[in-house]
């Protein structure tokens, strides 16, 4: 099978079935591509990790299209992001058509009950087997651990993330600062003019784009874009149309970016849909397409590789600290802590694909439904 095929297959298969965020994507991509198919090593997935939390955008998709282009090649890059994305537009797109044609969202509390608890499991054994090659002494240990400590006391996860990085560099570079003159080159984004409040595909496009270019930071992040954009700004949503298309992108697979999706169909259609997600995922392909070739030379620098080491370390004390959370929200009762134990002794003893433990809970999650 041709590389770039081989990509797009890998990555249509976990479109369909990655549930649960950002963190649980990592944790299939690590099972997939580190473990199953040996793409890559834990070191590289982890500084394609620290590289995707240094620029905006989702995590999940820029690692897909992260792996692909390593894989493939520009091929691969396109291939890797549309077939990670593509499975939850098309599930998005039907799920919009509902909503307009009968007025609600579909109901599929039965599947996130049962799948919730699995992805808890991919997600810590992730964790596990990422942290003992990112923590690499006390100094690592101890930034991981702060990070943790303040993102539960309320401060910003983008602060964090940039904060561990620069602690770590200085601290493993404090010999060198009066002679080194680093410099930083961030991407300059140029400004986005207001849009008028009539409907349009070119303010549709600009403003998903403009989102997709300089949004750091979690799902609730995104929230806080959108309402400012399409209910303040142009008027175009109610506040209800967004929690709606929030709670869709929620309950379907991949990234939550493909809300854009429900937004431009229920704006204009198919050809604005398509028009929304483009322009939120467009960002992501430049900014991997720029950073990739980097990363080498990132981790040959002392200073740049500090920074790395920092980010990466703080990443996964934001993913372990969001994995807390998302373990009290999802283990709520004695068929979800089942559904969890079982799915723990399968991942770390023996390696069971990830597929086919979230397929298992799905269809816990049907019958438990059923018998309720």
């Amino acid at each position: 099978m041709p590389p770039a095929l081989e990509v797009f297959a890998s990555f249509l298969k976990l479109g369909f079935t990655a549930f649960g965020g950002p963190a649980a994507h990592i944790g299939m991509f690590r099972d997939e591509f580190v473990h199953r198919r040996k793409w890559l090593t834990d070191e590289a997935f982890l500084d394609l990790l620290g590289a995707t939390n240094l620029i905006p955008g989702p995590n999940s998709t820029e690692m897909a299209i992260h792996i692909g282009f390593l894989r493939a090649g520009w091929a691969g890059l396109i291939a890797g992001g549309l077939a990670f994305t593509l499975p939850a537009m098309l599930i998005v797109l039907v799920f919009a058509w509902l909503y307009v044609e009968y007025g609600s969202t579909p109901q599929a509390s039965w599947l996130l009950y049962g799948v919730k608890p699995v992805m808890i499991a991919i997600i810590l054994q992730a964790l596990w087997e990422l942290g003992r090659k990112a923590i690499k002494g006390k100094l690592t240990l101890a930034i991981g651990i702060v990070c943790i400590v303040l993102y539960f006391l309320g401060v910003n996860e983008v602060l964090l993330l940039f904060a561990g990085g620069l602690t770590l560099m200085l601290i493993q570079n404090w010999t060198r600062l009066r002679e080194a003159k680093p410099s930083i080159l961030l991407p300059l984004l140029p400004a986005l003019t207001a849009a008028p409040v009539s409907f349009s595909l070119s303010t549709l496009f600009l403003t998903f784009l403009k989102i997709g270019a300089i949004l750091y930071g979690s799902g609730y992040v995104l929230v806080a874009f959108l309402r400012a954009d399409f209910v303040e700004r142009l008027g175009w949503l109610t506040e209800q149309q967004l929690i709606d298309a929030i709670a869709i992108g929620q309950i379907t697979p991949g990234p939550l970016f493909t809300s854009a999706t429900f937004i431009g169909y229920l704006l204009g259609g198919v050809p604005a849909a398509l028009i929304a997600t483009l322009g939120i995922f467009l960002p992501s392909y430049i900014f991997v397409a720029m950073s990739n070739p980097i990363i080498s030379k990132l981790r040959a620098s002392a200073w740049a590789g500090s920074l790395l080491d920092g980010v990466i370390v703080a990443s996964l004390g934001l993913m372990a600290a969001v994995t807390f959370q998302l373990g009290l929200a999802s283990l709520i009762d004695l068929p979800t802590i089942v559904i969890f134990g079982l799915s723990a002794i399968l991942l770390f003893r023996y390696r069971v694909n990830t597929t086919w433990l979230i397929v298992g809970g799905a269809l816990i999650g049907f019958i438990t439904s059923t018998l309720n």
